[in-house]
């Protein structure tokens, strides 16, 4: 990241101290911001005032804690006194902070903040902060933090930087330039027809055949998943996930009354023994699966495990859920055998899901679902009945960057890139003390085994300003867990390896 190369003077980013939350001195100055960029887009007040309201959020400063001088922050972060007051002011009109004249700046108690008595506060650690729950909540809303990427390898997302901004910003360009009433109308339920036209010539390449009307978009895999749920479950109805595997979607069929079961994934796919002996107690109505590029271990589907699971589908009668979100990050067949149940099945009992939001941009968020003609016609009704059509624009902002030939080339870097980090990466988890026991070829996760329970690690690591993803998240049983997931594109920063080397060096 462009970042990395600002200077001692531009950057800090030592995490605040244990002794410092306890106080009610002042912080020092060079312990409240991660790394401050002059390059990101985004300007240093709003920079600052984002790091210091997110610590204060995280109770990594508690009420009453006060904040370094004006003088001391800028001298300490390389800014001027003025953007610090200008930050600060902002602080205080948002409710964070509080100026007490002749004293300076000091964090505003919580309880002011948001209403709540002192005795109603959440239980805090000996270091000052609130204990909160390690749940799928709290890392959902971590990863939304704006956090620069290099501190965030438990992310799900490559770098903004690794995607193809130029193409997206023509696409926009372009789509700008249209008839202005296309633009200000409602799209049709079933999606954007020239984008579905191109997403037909796209699943042709993986071997499956699918006619525009057997398609339809959504706003990203998310819904995709959510729509399917609701139009073929009721509640009481069991749900198959892989066990581990994507932790959003288990409190999403868990509300919709489902109940969520999980299979045991191994290298090369499900536990079919597993899977055929819960399918026989559970009767369940889907199987949700990444069948290419798993996620969180980057391990893809067997021939011979793809045949089974359809087979027991079949005896079982349950409909299998392709979650292919990672399509375009796989080299193929001669680097990593993979097989796609939709490609075999020809979406007779498979429900294929694809998108754009790993490779293109998350913002756009384009999904789409493949389905036989009754399904997608069903799931287009849904999706009207739920939110009458997706994003006319963004589905035109896809469909041109599809189809100007280019987004071949950007997802042949983006592996490429991938593939010069991933081997020295495994390298220096396993030097650290990490075990990795499926060293995948391809992808951008490597699940591995911290030898510790890492709810205890993501919680030591965010009070540093590092995000990971526990391993426990991963599982609908929600149990703690050694394992974790780590993004090799987000583990450049020294930072993330001094904390996992030491941490992991503990008796």
């Amino acid at each position: 990241m462009a970042a990395a190369s600002h200077t001692a003077a531009d950057t800090a980013s030592v995490a605040v101290p244990a002794s410092v939350l306890r106080s009610r001195r002042a912080a020092p100055a060079g312990a409240l911001l991660g790394l401050l960029s002059r390059e990101s887009g985004e300007t240093l007040i709003d920079q600052i005032v984002r790091s210091v309201a997110a610590r204060i959020d995280d109770r990594l400063l508690r009420g009453g804690a006060r904040m370094p001088s004006i003088r001391a922050f800028a001298a300490a972060h390389g800014v001027s006194p003025f953007t610090v007051v200008a930050s600060y002011d902002r602080l205080v009109a948002t409710g964070y902070l509080e100026s007490r004249r002749g004293a300076g700046f000091f964090v505003r108690e919580r309880g002011a903040m948001a209403g709540q008595s002192m005795t109603s506060r959440a239980p805090r650690h000996s270091s000052g902060f609130e204990v909160k729950p390690i749940d799928v909540v709290w890392l959902v809303r971590n990863m939304f933090r704006q956090m620069p990427h290099a501190q965030m390898p438990g992310s799900g997302v490559l770098p903004s930087d690794w995607l193809d901004g130029v193409a997206i910003s023509n696409a926009l360009k372009a789509v700008s330039r249209q008839n202005a009433g296309v633009l200000l109308s409602y799209g049709v339920p079933q999606g954007f027809l020239p984008l579905r036209q191109q997403l037909q010539h796209k699943l042709a390449e993986l071997e499956i055949a699918a006619a525009p009307e057997q398609l339809v978009t959504t706003a990203g895999v998310t819904q995709a998943l959510d729509l399917v749920a609701r139009e073929f479950t009721q509640p009481g109805d069991t749900i198959f996930v892989d066990d581990p595997a994507w932790f959003l979607m288990f409190g999403s069929f868990a509300a919709l009354g489902a109940k969520v079961v999980g299979i045991p994934r191994l290298a090369d796919g499900p536990d079919i023994a597993k899977l055929a002996e819960l399918a026989a107690l559970h009767k369940p109505k889907l199987y949700i699966i990444n069948s290419v590029l798993h996620n969180p271990s980057s391990t893809s589907l067997s021939a011979a495990k793809a045949f089974q699971v359809l087979r027991l589908a079949e005896e079982h009668d349950f409909v299998i859920v392709e979650d292919d979100i990672y399509c375009d990050l796989h080299p193929g067949s001669a680097v990593q055998p993979a097989t796609r149940l939709a490609a075999l099945d020809q979406l007779q009992r498979v429900i294929y899901l694809g998108g754009f939001s790993k490779t293109m941009a998350a913002n756009l968020r384009v999904g789409f679902i493949a389905a036989s003609p009754e399904r997608a016609e069903r799931l287009a009704d849904r999706k009207m009945l739920t939110m009458l059509t997706t994003s006319d624009i963004g589905e035109r902002v896809v469909y041109k960057v599809l189809s100007d030939g280019t987004f071949r080339k950007h997802t042949d870097r983006m592996r490429a890139r991938l593939d010069g980090l991933r081997a020295k990466t495994i390298r220096q988890m396993e030097r650290v003390g990490l075990k990795v026991d499926v060293a995948a070829p391809a992808g951008m996760f490597v699940w591995v085994d911290a030898g510790r329970d890492t709810n205890v690690l993501a919680e030591r690591a965010m009070a540093q300003n590092l995000l990971l993803a526990p391993g426990s998240l991963f599982s609908p049983a929600q149990l703690p867990s050694t394992r974790m997931r780590l993004n090799v594109a987000a583990m450049q920063d020294p930072q993330v390896w001094r904390f996992l080397e030491s941490e992991l060096a503990r008796p």
